[in-house]
């Protein structure tokens, strides 16, 4: 058969099609042995090949053969029983794979905007439980600022973005970053506008900046959760946001073969054979 053939399987009432080649990505697993014709677990009834286990969970291990990636989705938890049909079709890296748990399953994510408003200038600090989304978001807020030499800002028009200059954002960690709008006074007119990736606005507003702000993260997947004000003197808001967020895809070595099974896997794969 070669590894152009399309292959028909009955897996449990479900019907799977695919690319021999796909089934081969493993040479020395069962699936691969199936097409030679030498493993009686797998029986070919009228040019389809069928095997008496759970067709749901096969459709994850076809998915992971097709990508070579374990990408489960969020709220799967059937991982015990996953890692057991990786054992009987003998794909050892997925197996040893799923039973770290920890690396596969979604987690709980939570974001904190504070917000401080004081006369013409906001003040933002965002805290987040994941240092991977702040590391997102810190790359797509960008602040500019603009000196003006004028002593009436109303009499002044909003400028161009060449006039603007941009300023660093503040990281205080990893997990929280700090920034500013609005204007003030000192010796001069100061102006910083804040812009939001994919939001191509410039915006000095306070107000208009954090409306901004959470509704990105709400498309985003974050829900808002609560509200309240941290300090009644300093009028300081804290938004409260959480979201679940899927754990990258881990990739598989199909290096692997039988002998570096963990020793636990050979013997739970010894006993099926001997029933």
């Amino acid at each position: 058969m070669n590894n152009q053939s399309v292959i028909t399987l009955n897996v449990g009432g479900l019907k799977f099609i695919t690319w021999s080649s796909t089934l081969q990505r493993f040479p020395e697993s069962r699936l691969a042995r199936m097409l030679n014709g030498n493993d009686p677990e797998f029986r070919l009834v009228n040019g389809i090949f069928f095997v008496d286990r759970d067709g749901v969970l096969f459709s994850y291990i076809l998915d992971i053969l097709r990508t070579l990636q374990i990408s489960l989705p969020s709220d799967f938890s059937d991982y015990q029983r996953l890692q057991r049909e990786a054992v009987f079709y003998e794909l050892y890296p997925v197996a040893d794979l799923l039973s770290q748990e920890h690396l596969l399953k979604s987690k709980l994510e939570i974001l904190e905007i504070r917000f401080l408003l004081q006369e013409t200038q906001a003040f933002f600090r965002v805290f987040g439980s994941c240092s991977l989304t702040i590391s997102e978001l810190a790359g797509r807020i960008m602040v500019f600022e603009e000196k003006l030499t004028g002593t009436s800002w109303k009499n002044h028009e909003v400028p161009s973005q060449k006039f603007l200059t941009p300023l660093f954002l503040e990281k205080p960690s990893h997990h929280d970053l700090v920034f500013q709008c609005g204007t003030d006074y000192n010796d001069q007119f100061v102006a910083r506008y804040v812009s939001i990736k994919p939001d191509q606005r410039k915006l000095f507003s306070g107000a208009n900046v954090l409306g901004l702000l959470i509704d990105i993260l709400l498309r985003e997947g974050f829900h808002l959760i609560s509200t309240r004000t941290v300090s009644a003197e300093e009028k300081i808001e804290c938004y409260c946001l959480e979201r679940t967020r899927p754990q990258e895809a881990l990739a598989i070595n199909i290096g692997q073969t039988k002998r570096d099974t963990p020793e636990p896997q050979r013997k739970a794969t010894q006993m099926h054979k001997r029933k």
